[in-house]
């Protein structure tokens, strides 16, 4: 049974988070327990479209007028065992994101900076004004709805990690890969963008090696009230 080691000789994690407690199961969770956060994921899945998809096609038509491109855009992210899939979010950016994206480093140390830290930018170039607005209130994850209902995803879990982040979860890569990933988690209550993505990996590897519906229906809870007060949105 794999749990969540500790990374060094005080028993605390290079993220700063205690990791040498004891897991409560196997690392992502018994097969009841699996079952059950499956069937969960679902049922508020499908519930979602069942009485938000009036809302879902009226997002999906701003954003197609505002955006000059797809309403929908695809990314290949890593899922549960390491396997690829196809992440879907509304277009909150600009066609040529990462030529701009690149620009825009190449240009900017402080920026450099800022990437190389969080994975993110304060101000961030590529994000069209109708964006900003759907990210502040996490709007353009809504079509993750999807990826929950055909099982690349789970209603909570780690944050879809892209190709280029694998590296950074370092010794917790066996943590992420255990479980689906989620459309909200520890990250998303705990500061979100404020949070160094050493921390999130640590933060993601604690919640994987502890795993119960109930401290996801916690989550759930809290994420409301983060979204509502747009905390630590970028």
């Amino acid at each position: 049974m794999n749990t969540l080691r500790s990374t060094s000789s005080t028993g605390r994690s290079a993220g700063g988070t205690a990791a040498n407690t004891a897991a409560y199961g196997p690392l992502g969770g018994t097969p009841s327990l699996r079952r059950a956060k499956r069937a969960a994921d679902i049922l508020m899945a499908g519930s979602f479209f069942l009485f938000f998809g009036w809302a879902y096609a009226l997002i999906w038509l701003g954003v197609l007028y505002t955006s000059g491109g797809p309403a929908i855009y695809m990314q290949p992210r890593y899922g549960k065992d390491g396997r690829v899939f196809k992440f879907y979010k509304f277009r909150s950016m600009v066609a040529n994101a990462d030529a701009v994206l690149a620009r825009h480093l190449r240009n900017n140390e402080a920026a450099r900076r800022e990437w190389a830290v969080y994975q993110k930018l304060q101000n961030d170039p590529r994000i069209t004004r109708f964006g900003a607005f759907l990210r502040k209130y996490s709007i353009d994850e809504f079509p993750q709805f999807w990826n929950v209902l055909k099982g690349d995803m789970s209603m909570v879990g780690p944050r879809p990690c892209m190709f280029a982040q694998k590296d950074l979860y370092g010794e917790y890569w066996d943590h992420y890969r255990a479980v689906r990933p989620g459309i909200t988690g520890l990250w998303q209550i705990s500061g979100r963008n404020e949070i160094s993505y050493r921390r999130r990996a640590a933060m993601d590897a604690e919640y994987v090696a502890h795993l119960s519906l109930w401290r996801d229906f916690v989550i759930l809870l809290k994420t409301f009230g983060v979204v509502a007060g747009a905390r630590g949105s970028r």
